[in-house]
């Protein structure tokens, strides 16, 4: 293990957090808070800023960093950052337990969406921004952003990007790592920008604009009213609002090849094909089984569209009670749940590419079940699978049930009825962040125990890391010399 390196690049990601605690700061001065909301910022970015110098000033002899350091450092960067970026909670009173603000955080940088607030309106602006900006700098991933603005980590960092995006293929954009983080991020960013003027356009003021334009981007979906969306009640914002999650649920590769004019190859994706093919065919299926429940069908189309939009891209912003839907509709959802969107998206779940190749590979091993001399190979987007991709995808499959398994036998230690404990696993394990049963629909998760708080803020990790990195972390055999 380097442990100077992984010292060293740590220590950059707090001086980062400190930076961008400096935005929501500077919100509570516009908003004229209380100066408590000001040293609620003030002293967590002199802490961070203090301890990543320290951290950062490790004597480095080997640059070189492999594959478990790259999980390391993403493993404990997001831990880190969740645990310190709860300080102004917890200092402002807002949030007064430190194992409720470290949930929230937790919640927040893993977009997965799940509250103990009972009451948000009740949060001042600064805390407000603070939380729905930790969506948008988890969407894209933390680490993303550091290798955009720190190239000095070297060539090496490729085990980063690898640990923290998303789906079983990573692949550069262009040659050089930092240069693709950098255009990741000018997409994301460039993509949220559009949404807030698009959100202004529909009433919203600049400061609601942001945050809804966060919770999609990041496709978290923390709320800033107790309804979430549904108090607006507006047809426009809502479909504002359930474009953009879908568009943000895309594979961000797709995005670039259209502006270098690639457009042919970007369409020709197959899970972009899958993908819109699902949200369609659950859309579809939803609205008939719901055409005799609803006196309006313009009221159908809109409820069922965001929800479909909200569920597969993991988002969970809300504007109708779906959990009183019948109980076919509550299925389709739960699977989009599972399903998810895009890899290389902001979204959660197993992704799509993931799904696809899970299916050919089955529908494979029956044909040649059936003619055992035959050689079949799977293809995906028109180019033969290689069998280590396939392997690992199995692999990871078998590694998610068992851990969601477990999760759900050690939680329900805290519940009594196995609902309750079901959707909690999936809302947080799964980064979607909307309850069932006790909980409701919502989510509120202030009543869990101490315990399961903790336990589950690392769950959300696990679930937005795709799991192996905080196996590594956590595995004695990692820090043995």
């Amino acid at each position: 293990m380097n442990n100077a390196m992984v010292k060293y690049i740590i220590g950059g990601i707090l001086r980062i957090e400190a930076v961008l605690m400096i935005i929501p700061l500077i919100v509570s001065f516009i908003y004229r808070e209380d100066s408590l909301y000001q040293l609620s910022f003030l002293i967590p970015i002199l802490f961070l800023t203090a301890t990543g110098y320290l951290l950062s000033r490790s004597k480095i002899e080997e640059r070189q960093i492999y594959a478990k350091e790259g999980f390391v450092i993403v493993s404990l960067s997001w831990v880190l950052l969740s645990f310190f970026g709860a300080f102004p909670f917890v200092i402002s009173g807002d949030i007064p337990s430190l194992i409720d603000a470290f949930f929230e955080t937790t919640s927040g940088f893993t977009t997965t969406g799940s509250s103990v607030i009972q009451n948000v309106e009740a949060l001042s602006h600064s805390m407000l921004f603070w939380r729905s900006f930790t969506q948008l700098v988890g969407g894209m991933g933390v680490l993303v952003f550091a290798l955009a603005i720190m190239p000095q980590i070297g060539s090496e960092s490729v085990h980063i990007m690898k640990a923290e995006v998303s789906g079983p293929v990573f692949g550069k954009l262009v040659s050089k790592l930092s240069s693709s983080a950098r255009i990741l991020y000018l997409i994301y960013l460039s993509m949220t920008a559009i949404m807030v003027v698009l959100l202004l356009f529909g009433g919203m003021n600049l400061f609601e604009s942001l945050l809804h334009a966060f919770g999609a981007a990041g496709t978290s979906g923390f709320g800033i009213r107790n309804g979430s969306i549904e108090p607006y009640d507006s047809a426009y914002i809502e479909t504002v609002l359930s474009v953009g999650m879908i568009l943000f649920g895309v594979n961000f590769n797709i995005y670039y090849l259209i502006l270098v004019r690639h457009v042919k190859e970007a369409f020709s994706s197959e899970e972009l094909r899958w993908y819109f093919m699902i949200i369609g065919s659950a859309f579809l299926l939803i609205c008939l089984n719901l055409f005799s429940t609803y006196h309006s069908f313009g009221r159908m189309f809109r409820d069922v569209f965001f929800s479909v939009s909200s569920v597969i891209t993991t988002t969970g912003f809300l504007t109708v009670d779906f959990g009183h839907w019948p109980l076919f509709s509550r299925v389709i959802l739960l699977l989009l749940m599972f399903v998810g969107a895009s890899a290389g998206s902001t979204a959660g779940g197993l992704k799509i590419s993931r799904v696809i190749l899970l299916l050919k590979s089955a529908f494979a091993e029956f044909k040649r079940i059936r003619h055992p001399n035959r050689i079949v190979a799977v293809q995906y987007d028109n180019k033969t699978v290689d069998r280590d991709i396939l392997r690992r995808v199995l692999n990871y499959l078998l590694v998610y049930l068992v851990i969601f398994i477990s999760l759900i036998l050690i939680v329900s230690l805290d519940f009594s009825d196995f609902e309750t404990a079901f959707g909690t696993v999936v809302a947080t394990f799964n980064n979607i962040g909307l309850g069932f049963s006790t909980l409701g629909l919502t989510g509120d998760f202030s009543e869990l125990s101490g315990w399961l708080k903790v336990l589950l803020s690392f769950v959300m990790i696990a679930g937005r890391l795709e799991i192996f990195p905080m196996i590594i972390l956590f595995s004695p055999s990692t820090w043995k010399k």
